[in-house]
């Protein structure tokens, strides 16, 4: 079925017109273009400018323009922002049918046979590869397939990925503002979503084109592939398309460890090298991952306070100290933070902290239901009196506008510098009026400066695909993994 659109036909929705802004509505047309001539596409804008509105769009000019006969259309999103796209479709459209799949399997089996009474359906990706055997027995048939956060289907051998690729639907879009986190294979994996075949299969793909450039850092290859993308991604950053956005300012905090955490971190960092090189004798590198992941999380749990696996542990943490400062400071001069951490466990250290010094604050981790994640947010927006929002890194990367907060505090560096930027722009990000001051804990001496040094190195792998030149590595050898334990 061809809906009646033709290559000239790019009309805005009316309704929609005065609300998107310029750099929207050329991505809007982009969508457009693609779809008549049958391709799908990446829309890989920066987090905050409005990727969810500009397929919102789409969909409305879809449905305008074929009231009669049209057929449904499915976005698949993690489970934490399925509420937020219903949301959306009813706070722009006035009469989109969007319907959110949840609950038990009997209840959801009951709305996914009744999905041909709807527009829109929204379901997550954890939910999908639990119901895509019904989705197949009806047979059913979508207009559009949205992947929201695609990188969730970025490990092409994952139930998520394998799910959403059996979806039956005449075009597909990808969003995610972050379509290369660690390597090429993860590229691969989206287009294989969108268009099959179009990159090849992934044994050709990784001879073709992943081999030569990241073990041979091949610029030819490179921009090779960077020809065969380039037509299916649009991505535009923040200082290309909004100079009224105000600037964000990055600053990294080193603290130094005192004697005792310090003695702590050396005689465990001993201890660790003895036994990991035993166990890499014994049973090879390639067979010690768990116990190398596990030394390294420890020596990173030292770091932000040695009383996140040590019982015993009466000492302070230098960057707890540290980290308690910035805030004080921060509540007198008016500011309100948003304080992110990998460890929850940590947050009840700092609580504490925060309740010995009578500061109000909100917490939101992955335990945190998906309305009242919604309410926490609004509350935190609009109370003056509430300054510091605890978030685990992991539950606030998406589905969170949080303008009201101009500070963010990165308590602890994490390995994907892209999971620390998605955060951070949680408050950097369209309806922020003031400028967004970011600090990052950095312990002197210690893992954590490999880490930050790791994270500016992977950050290349998606500027040079995707922007420059220069040439990169995209996997850590087994040399790079060991100079950590130095």
């Amino acid at each position: 079925m061809k809906d009646k659109t033709n290559v000239t036909d790019l009309e805005i929705p009316n309704s929609l017109n005065k609300t998107l802004r310029d750099y929207q509505k050329i991505g809007f047309k982009w969508l457009k273009t693609l779809d008549y001539y049958q391709f799908g596409g990446i829309l890989a804008d920066d987090m905050g400018l409005g990727k969810t509105l500009q397929v919102i769009s789409i969909i409305l000019a879809y449905i305008e323009n074929n009231k009669e006969d049209k057929l449904p259309i499915m976005v698949v999103c993690p489970s934490s922002l399925s509420l937020n796209w219903k949301a959306e479709i009813e706070k722009f459209t006035k009469f989109i049918k969007s319907i959110v799949i949840s609950g038990n399997a009997s209840v959801r089996k009951g709305q996914i046979k009744d999905i041909p009474n709807y527009d829109v359906v929204i379901t997550s990706y954890d939910l999908l590869k639990r119901d895509i055997d019904l989705y197949e027995e009806l047979n059913y048939r979508f207009r559009y397939v949205i992947a929201d956060e695609a990188q969730y289907m970025k490990n092409s051998n994952t139930q998520n990925a394998k799910a959403i690729k059996k979806i039956n639907a005449i075009t597909r879009y990808a969003l995610t503002g972050t379509p290369i986190e660690n390597s090429l294979s993860e590229l691969w994996s989206i287009f294989d979503f969108l268009m099959p075949g179009y990159l090849f299969s992934y044994n050709k793909f990784r001879e073709k084109f992943e081999v030569p450039i990241i073990k041979n850092e091949d610029t030819e290859y490179m921009d090779k592939l960077r020809m065969l993308i380039e037509p299916f991604i649009l991505r535009r950053t923040k200082k290309q398309v909004l100079t009224e956005l105000p600037d964000k300012t990055v600053t990294v905090l080193n603290n130094e460890m005192d004697e005792e955490q310090q003695k702590v971190y050396l005689t465990y960092l001993a201890q660790v090298k003895e036994e990991l090189n035993e166990e890499i004798k014994l049973n090879g590198y390639e067979n010690s991952h768990i116990q190398i992941l596990s030394a390294l999380t420890r020596l990173r749990q030292i770091c932000c306070h040695p009383g996140l696996f040590l019982d015993n542990y009466k000492g302070e943490s230098s960057k707890l100290n540290q980290c308690i400062e910035i805030i004080k400071d921060a509540i007198a001069s008016e500011h309100k933070i948003l304080l992110f951490s990998t460890y929850t466990s940590m947050f009840e250290i700092i609580e504490k902290e925060l309740k010995k010094e009578e500061i109000q604050y909100f917490k939101l981790t992955g335990q945190t239901k998906v309305d009242k994640r919604i309410e926490l947010v609004d509350e935190f927006n609009n109370n003056k009196d509430i300054r510091v929002f605890l978030i685990s890194l992991k539950a606030g990367g998406t589905g969170l506008n949080l303008t009201g907060a101009d500070m963010v505090i990165h308590y602890d560096p994490w390995w994907n510098l892209a999971a620390e930027n998605q955060a951070t722009d949680r408050a950097y990000r369209i309806g922020q009026k003031n400028n967004v001051q970011v600090y990052k804990l950095i312990t002197k001496n210690s893992i954590e400066e490999k880490i930050y040094d790791l994270q500016e190195k992977k950050a290349k792998l998606i500027d040079n695909v995707l922007d420059t030149k220069t040439s990169f590595i995209s996997k850590l050898s087994k040399e790079e993994i060991m100079k950590l334990f130095e």
